[in-house]
C-alpha cells in the first residue's frame, strides 16, 4: 500500500476553500494554464521561428510543435505511476524546474536543433506536470463540493490558456519577438514553483515498489506510435508506410502493454482500475469531449483565416468568446454538479457541445459582424467545460490515495489522444471540399467540407452523451477509502 501523507485541506465547512486552500489550487492551475498556454502560444508563433532560424521546410518547422507533443502524450501514464512511487510534491517541482530552464533555453535558441531539443525537453516536463498537478488537486481537496469547485476552476484556466495563447502569440511576436513566446514561461513558471515550494506540503518517504518497466515500456511506445502516426499523417498521406506502420505499432504496443499489465505483480495501470465503469466510461466521455472540440477549434480557426480571410491576430480574437463561457462554465460547474450530479452534468455539458457545433452548419461564407460564430463558439466552450469538469470528477472519484497519479494520468491522456478527433475532422473537410470542388468556388468548397465537419462533431457529441446517459447510470463512484497510515 502507498504511503502518503498529502493532507486534505480541511475547513469547518467542506464546500469552502480557505485561504491557504485558494493558494494552493491557484498555484496548482497555474501549472495546468502554463502547459495549455505553452501548446498555443509557440503554434501562432510558428511562421516567424522559421524565418528567423531559417527552417528548411514546413514539415520541420512544424517539429517545434511535434517535438513537445510526443513526449508528454507518451509519458503520461509512466510519470503518473512514478508520482504514486516517489512523491507527487517531488516530481512536480521537477518538472516545473525541468520546463522552466528549457523555456529559457528555447527562448534563446540560436538554431532549429537546439529549439527543437528544447521543445521535447519541455514536452517531457509537462507530461511530469499535468498529471502531478491533478493528483496533488484530488489529495489536497476532499471528494466532494471542495474537489468539484478545484476542478471546475482548473477546466476554465486549461480553456482560457489556449484562448490566451492564441492571442498573446500573435500580439507577442507582432510587437516583440518570437522569443518572449518562450521567455515569458520562465517567469510564470518562477512563479509557480514559488508557490509549489511554499504551499504544497512535503511528500513522504518514497514508496519501496518496483517500477513496471516493460509496462512503461510498452505503454510509452504504444501511446507515442499513436500520436505520431495521428500528428503526421495528414501531410505524409494516411495510406503511406510511415503512417500506416506508426498506427499498427501503436495497436501491437498496447495490446501487449494490457497482456503484461494482467501479468505483472505491480503494474503500471492495474486493470482493475481501467475496469472501473466510472474511469472507463468517463474517459471515453473525456476523449470524445476532447477531440470534438479540439478537432472543432482548428476548424474554427481554418473558416476564419481561409473563409472570412482574418489575420492570425483577428483570428485569436475570435476565439474570446470560447474562452469567455469556459471562464461562466467553470465557475458554475461545481454548482451544477452539486445540484444535478456528475452524470447529468456530464450529459447536458455534452448536449451544449453539441447544439453550438452543430449549429456552425449556417456560419456563412461572407460576415463583417460575426455573431453566429461568437454564439455557437461559445456554447461549445461552455458545454466543453461543463463535460470536462464532470468527466475528470467522476474519473477521480472513489480511488484510493495510491491511484490518484495514474488517475490523473488518465484524465490528462484525452487531451492528447483526442487528436484523432482532430485528424478525423480535418479528414471530413478534405473529402467533402474535393467533391464540392468541381460545382463551385474552392472557398464555397472548403466552407461545405467544414459544414460537413462541425455537424459531424455534433453527432458525436451526441454519441457520448448516450453513453453518460446509459453505461455510467450505475457507476456511481464509491466513497473514498481512508489513505493508508
Amino acid at each position: 500500500m502507498v504511503v502518503t501523507n498529502t493532507p486534505h485541506l480541511a475547513s469547518e465547512t467542506p464546500d469552502k476553500l480557505g485561504v491557504r486552500g485558494w493558494l494552493t489550487l491557484i498555484t496548482l492551475c497555474s501549472a495546468t494554464f502554463l502547459i495549455a498556454l505553452d501548446f498555443s502560444i509557440v503554434t501562432v508563433a510558428l511562421p516567424e521561428i522559421g524565418r528567423d532560424l531559417n527552417f528548411a521546410t514546413a514539415g520541420d518547422l512544424q517539429w517545434v510543435a511535434t517535438a513537445c507533443l510526443l513526449p508528454t502524450a507518451s509519458l503520461l501514464l509512466l510519470f503518473g505511476r512514478v508520482s504514486d512511487l516517489v512523491g507527487r510534491r517531488r516530481l512536480f517541482i521537477l518538472g516545473i524546474i525541468l520546463f522552466t530552464g528549457l523555456s529559457l533555453v528555447g527562448g534563446l535558441a540560436p538554431n532549429p536543433a537546439v529549439l527543437i531539443s528544447a521543445r521535447a525537453g519541455q514536452g517531457i516536463a509537462a507530461a511530469m506536470i499535468g498529471p502531478t498537478a491533478i493528483a496533488l488537486m484530488t489529495a489536497s481537496f476532499r471528494e466532494g463540493p471542495q474537489r468539484t469547485k478545484a476542478l471546475a476552476v482548473n477546466g476554465a484556466l486549461l480553456s482560457l490558456g489556449f484562448v490566451i495563447g492564441t492571442i498573446g502569440g500573435g500580439l507577442i511576436t507582432s510587437g516583440l519577438s518570437w522569443r518572449w513566446t518562450m521567455l515569458i514561461m520562465v517567469f510564470l513558471g518562477a512563479f509557480v514553483l514559488l508557490g509549489a515550494a511554499v504551499l504544497l506540503p512535503k511528500d513522504g518517504a518514497p514508496v519501496a515498489a518496483r517500477l513496471d518497466v516493460p509496462g512503461a515500456i510498452l505503454a510509452s511506445g504504444g501511446l507515442f506510435a499513436l500520436v505520431y502516426g495521428i500528428s503526421t499523417g495528414a501531410d505524409a498521406g494516411w495510406t503511406s508506410g510511415s503512417t500506416l506502420g506508426s498506427l499498427i505499432a501503436a495497436v501491437l504496443l498496447i495490446a501487449a502493454f494490457l497482456l503484461v499489465e494482467a501479468r505483472h505483480p505491480a503494474p503500471l495501470v492495474s486493470l482493475e482500475l481501467l475496469k472501473r465503469p466510472t474511469v472507463k466510461w468517463s474517459f471515453v466521455v473525456g476523449f470524445v469531449t476532447f477531440g470534438m472540440c479540439g478537432g472543432t477549434t482548428v476548424l474554427l480557426s481554418l473558416y476564419m483565416q481561409d473563409v472570412l480571410g482574418y489575420s492570425a491576430l483577428a483570428t485569436g480574437f475570435g476565439f474570446l468568446a470560447e474562452g469567455a463561457t469556459a471562464l461562466v462554465a467553470g465557475t458554475i460547474a461545481s454548482k451544477l454538479i452539486g445540484s444535478l450530479g456528475t452524470r447529468q452534468t456530464m450529459v447536458l455539458g455534452l448536449l451544449v457541445q453539441a447544439i453550438g457545433t452543430g449549429f456552425m452548419v449556417f456560419l456563412p461564407a461572407n460576415s463583417n459582424l460575426p455573431l453566429l460564430l461568437m454564439v455557437t463558439s461559445g456554447v461549445m466552450g461552455f458545454g466543453h467545460v461543463l463535460a470536462v469538469v464532470a468527466f475528470i470528477t467522476t474519473l477521480t472519484s472513489g480511488l484510493r490515495s495510491d491511484e490518484q497519479g495514474v488517475a490523473g494520468a488518465l484524465s490528462q491522456m484525452p487531451q492528447f489522444v483526442g487528436a484523432i478527433g482532430v485528424a478525423g475532422l480535418a479528414a471530413i473537410v478534405t473529402a467533402r471540399s474535393a467533391a464540392l470542388a468541381s460545382t463551385t468556388t474552392a472557398k464555397l468548397a472548403t466552407l461545405g467540407g467544414l459544414h460537413a465537419a462541425t455537424l459531424t462533431a455534433g453527432f458525436v457529441c451526441i454519441a457520448g452523451l448516450l453513453v453518460a446517459l446509459t453505461l455510467l447510470r450505475r457507476a456511481a463512484p464509491a466513497p473514498e477509502p481512508a489513505p493508508a497510515a
